[in-house]
């Protein structure tokens, strides 16, 4: 399938502020990252002293045939050696920690973000897309940050302390040897450019393919009913043809930036070997001054190599990087302002005891709502709701049923107008103490890995295995869990996969009851089930929903005879409201869609009888 969703194109070659942002992720352990940076800078001080010392060596020791003082300079050259490898450990250790910090502070920063993003995100966004987010892109900065930076400051700073000691040792033949450094520079920057480009394609086509995944994995049963197979498997070569391509592209430019970089390394120690032996032959360079300056040369272009591979690294890791904080920096559309957030709490700090005791009265006052710009579903939208009222919505396909339910319960907000929940703005008013007051079940229940027990106290995670069995018996669902092999610690399975669509609404009814909501919405909640199971939530409806206000959105019509008020609800508007028997009185809207479904109900028993 071609996902509508399409990702921001990015254009910078190197985006500072980007980069600022990531970054702030490291202040948590700057002095992690600061011990790290010494180990670095004293690594490379070590690696520039071993050409010294092999300078020293021939002009005292081998050129003059002498071995006065070779001790002290062989216990030296051990010292410097354990030095090198005592830096060497640490700086793995340290940079191994770093890693794994940064990589779950990234993940940490970006799921907390997921819960705060309103509904229409995810409306637009697919799941695969998110997930590569979270897992490859995540993974791909931490490593960046806590590797490549390392060897960056070991490249950049073994390099100046290099050509400082090259300058001082022999000027002219130090700048006849970083000649071809301007050269560097410029192929870098070109490559730079096409690398980014390269690897941002990399990136976004990753997702796509994570996209595909998720969806042939969750619609693994409707491929199959429809014999979708071959054309799934076409469309996603389509999208890992595109993957290859431009991951070769990146791989192609990145293999002649490092050999390009070795040539001149290899053209630079040629020239110091060329002008350095005419040095030697002339009397005006040391022979151990020539030795060293070959080394330094090999050295200076070493690193070079190895930044080059960081280099295009950083381009993968900006690309990964533009992704992660185009998502945590998306604003949810629906939010607390800062006074509400300062008074009730935030998502990661309640004060639930400023939460005001809610009674359930939703009055919606000259509400109108679109979810895209011009397309009005509601229209100065009037309703009245008393505290502990039983509402049914009833109307076809894309009449406003479920919106009138996601605006009640702030999943979305009114484009214009209001809703007050008793007589206060919910705007005023926490989302968090709105949706702790909220029970809902949907039409295809979701359960979550895990016991049966964990998933009817995934609301109320304190609450006692009494109370669990309670809420479980108010549904009539007690009788089927204590059949099942383990009882309450029976597994359900990804998704509830181990039990029927009837027993996960059961359950799902039960984990909304426990939490003992003022507001309760069933949605749909007994289309996907058979009779018997209707028929046992129609009585469990009777005993909870009681004294709390709610709202049944249904097509079967046989659940919410009871209700206290229908309202039908055509293209936006109430045009019929009553209890069941005004409405069949009135012989509109409801009395024909009632009388067609006893007809059909009735028929279908007669058949099966």
């Amino acid at each position: 399938m071609n996902h509508v969703f399409e990702e921001k194109e990015y254009k910078k070659r190197f985006d500072l502020d980007l980069w600022k942002k990531l970054l702030k992720f490291c202040k948590p352990y700057y002095k992690k990252m600061i011990l790290l940076g010494v180990l670095m800078l004293s690594l490379a001080g070590v690696d520039v002293m071993f050409p010294l010392m092999s300078k020293y060596a021939i002009d005292n020791f081998v050129i003059p045939g002498n071995t006065d003082g070779i001790l002290i300079y062989g216990m030296v050259f051990l010292a410097m050696v354990a030095i090198q490898a005592l830096n060497i450990f640490f700086f793995i250790d340290i940079a191994g920690r770093i890693e794994m910090y940064l990589t779950y502070d990234i993940r940490k920063k970006g799921f907390l973000h997921l819960q705060e993003l309103s509904f229409n995100y995810y409306d637009k966004t697919p799941v695969g897309w998110l997930m590569a987010r979270m897992t490859s892109d995540s993974q791909r900065l931490g490593s960046f940050i806590s590797w490549g930076l390392v060897d960056m400051v070991w490249g950049g700073s073994l390099m100046i302390m290099i050509s400082v000691v090259m300058l001082i040792l022999n000027l002219k033949l130090a700048l006849i040897t970083l000649s071809v450094v301007p050269v560097l520079v410029m192929m870098s920057i070109y490559f730079q450019k096409v690398i980014l480009k390269a690897y941002r394609k990399v990136r976004k086509i990753n997702s796509k393919i994570t996209g595909a995944f998720n969806e042939g994995i969750t619609g693994a049963k409707t491929t199959k009913t429809l014999v979708r197979e071959s054309e799934n498997l076409r469309e996603f070569q389509v999208h890992t043809t595109g993957m290859y391509r431009s991951s070769v592209r990146a791989a192609v430019f990145s293999s002649l930036y490092l050999p390009a970089i070795l040539t001149l390394g290899s053209i630079g120690t040629g020239l110091a070997l060329w002008f350095g032996g005419n040095g030697v032959i002339a009397g005006v360079v040391t022979y151990g001054t020539l030795v060293a300056f070959i080394s330094y040369s090999v050295q200076f272009f070493e690193p070079l190599g190895e930044m080059a591979r960081v280099f295009a690294e950083l381009q993968n890791a900006q690309a990964s990087a533009e992704r992660i904080f185009s998502m945590i920096d998306e604003v949810p559309q629906i939010k607390d302002n800062s006074q509400v957030t300062r008074e009730y709490g935030s998502i990661m700090k309640m004060k639930q005891e400023n939460w005001p005791e809610i009674k359930g009265g939703i009055t919606f006052e000259n509400v109108t709502f679109s979810y895209k710009k011009g397309e009005k579903i509601l229209e100065n939208f009037q309703l009245d709701i008393k505290a502990g009222e039983t509402i049914a919505l009833v109307g076809e396909t894309g009449s406003g049923k479920s919106t009138l339910v996601n605006l009640a319960c702030r999943f979305y907000e009114p484009t214009e107008g209001s809703i007050k929940i008793d007589g206060v703005d919910y705007r005023q008013r926490s989302m968090l103490w709105l949706h702790s007051n909220l029970g809902y079940v949907l039409q295809t229940p979701h359960l979550f890995s895990g016991s049966i027990k964990d998933n009817i106290a995934y609301g109320r995670l304190d609450a006692t295995e009494a109370e669990i069995i309670q809420a479980a018996k108010l549904v009539d669902a007690h009788n089927f869990i204590i059949k099942t092999e383990n009882g309450y610690d029976s597994e359900v399975g990804e998704g509830g996969a181990k039990l029927s669509t009837g027993e996960k609404q059961l359950i799902s009814f039960a984990r909304a009851i426990l939490a003992d909501p003022r507001i309760f919405v069933l949605d749909e909640a007994t289309s996907s089930i058979d009779t018997e199971t209707e028929q046992m939530i129609q009585k469990a409806i009777k005993t909870v929903l009681d004294g709390r206000t709610s709202f049944i959105v249904a097509h079967r019509l046989s659940t919410i005879r009871s209700a206290d008020r229908i309202l039908v609800i055509r293209n936006g508007k109430i045009t019929e409201q009553g209890n069941h028997h005004e409405l069949i009185k009135q012989k509109g809207y409801y009395f024909n869609l009632y009388t067609n479904q006893f007809l059909d109900e009735q028929e279908s028993m007669l058949l099966n009888a």
